[in-house]
């Protein structure tokens, strides 16, 4: 098993501050390994008929308890949310920690009904820190799902990424009361990889797969709320430039994208011509993921005229990006010129596939994919 010290550090504190935590995150990323760390008092798994029948009457069951009670697959009974904040508000020796595999759902009904209760962990799959800088070549191929990642070698963890996806479409996209046929639902996944990392066209995606723009929508929709894929919203500002004012869409998971591309080894990578886009989704969910910021406070900006930076957030009251680069040497652009002036940004990052972290200029700084770790290091003095 490989130790995931920054999600265990972060839950713990979690479950010590809010008498509720949720683990949401896609299937198969780590949520119950992570939970059985805390060597909770009682365990219930709704995919288990037994469990699911001792709390066929869940009060009755839930309120004899204490300590700190895992429920996991929560969004199999979410009429719980309503019980949980009642059983908290009147025990103080009892806790919960809930994991779910649909991020949507989950946290709109949570938030209803467990405002100022409940803190949220969103795990995804390993982290960089997680396997070590020196296996950041094995993360990019074979994607963070631990079972991808610890396979025997890229043949077996191919095997295993698409016995996911089928399992995925057959099984848990049903279990979710989502009642699109599994083959129908696959083909627009596939066609939803060859627009991994480009600005998000709805009505061109549409007319590609001869459907409706609400049709679209929906099934990303589906994809964004169980983890697949990440939709990051564009910056908005009043610049009196034309901005570009459509998400841009990521594939969450490298090793999940590459399966559903055929691609089946390093090999294939170098010669494809999603390279660019394979290591531009997979540095900036490594970057993500190092930052800690939800997916809600990040945003990319582009101008019609090129300019733009992959990543932008709000820290320390300042603003701050990272822009993506497949090169052995990157070098200050003018997209990354205007950006820094016209975002008044405090510094710009960019992140390669090289060794060596140095600066390109006084705010600017190329950051090997390697040294890319949480938490994030913002420059002293800025």
């Amino acid at each position: 098993m490989i130790p995931r010290e920054v999600d265990r550090t972060v839950l713990k504190k979690l479950v010590r501050q809010f008498p509720v935590t949720a683990i949401l995150g896609p299937r198969q990323c780590g949520k119950t390994t992570l939970a059985h760390e805390l060597a909770a008092d009682h365990v219930f798994d709704l995919e288990s008929p037994r469990d699911l029948a001792f709390l066929a009457e869940p009060q009755l069951a839930l309120e004899s308890l204490s300590g700190l009670v895992v429920i996991d697959e929560i969004q199999r009974l979410p009429d719980l949310f309503p019980l949980l904040r009642y059983l908290v508000d009147r025990r103080k020796d009892l806790r919960f920690l809930i994991l779910g595999s649909a991020s949507r759902d989950l946290i709109r009904q949570s938030s209803e009904s467990l405002a100022g209760r409940i803190g949220l962990l969103e795990l995804g799959g390993l982290r960089l820190d997680d396997v070590g800088a020196a296996r950041w070549r094995d993360l990019w191929m074979r994607g963070g799902l631990p079972p991808a990642f610890t396979a025997e070698d890229d043949e077996a963890s191919q095997l295993w990424r698409e016995q996911y996806i089928t399992t995925f479409l057959e099984r848990d996209i049903p279990q979710l009361g989502i009642t699109i046929p599994s083959a129908t639902l696959r083909r627009f996944w596939s066609m939803v990889a060859h627009y991994h990392g480009q600005v998000l066209n709805h009505s061109e995606l549409a007319r590609s797969f001869g459907m409706s723009d609400m049709t679209v929508r929906r099934y990303l929709d589906i994809l964004e709320g169980t983890f697949m894929v990440r939709l990051l919203r564009p910056w908005h500002v009043n610049l009196g430039k034309r901005l570009v004012k459509r998400p841009k869409l990521y594939l969450r998971d490298p090793g999940l994208f590459h399966a559903l591309l055929s691609i089946r080894s390093a090999h294939d990578l170098a010669g494809h011509n999603k390279l660019g886009a394979s290591w531009e989704g997979f540095a900036l969910e490594a970057a993500v993921r190092a930052i800690g910021k939800r997916n809600e406070e990040l945003s990319f900006w582009a101008t019609h005229s090129g300019a733009e930076v992959d990543v932008l957030w709000q820290e320390h009251g300042q603003s701050w990006a990272i822009e993506v680069k497949y090169s052995d040497a990157p070098r200050v652009t003018p997209s990354m010129t205007s950006a820094l002036h016209d975002l008044e940004l405090a510094h710009l990052w960019v992140v390669y596939p090289g060794d060596r972290k140095y600066p390109l200029s006084p705010r600017v700084t190329a950051l090997p994919i390697s040294q890319v770790a949480h938490p994030w290091a913002y420059p002293a003095g800025v």
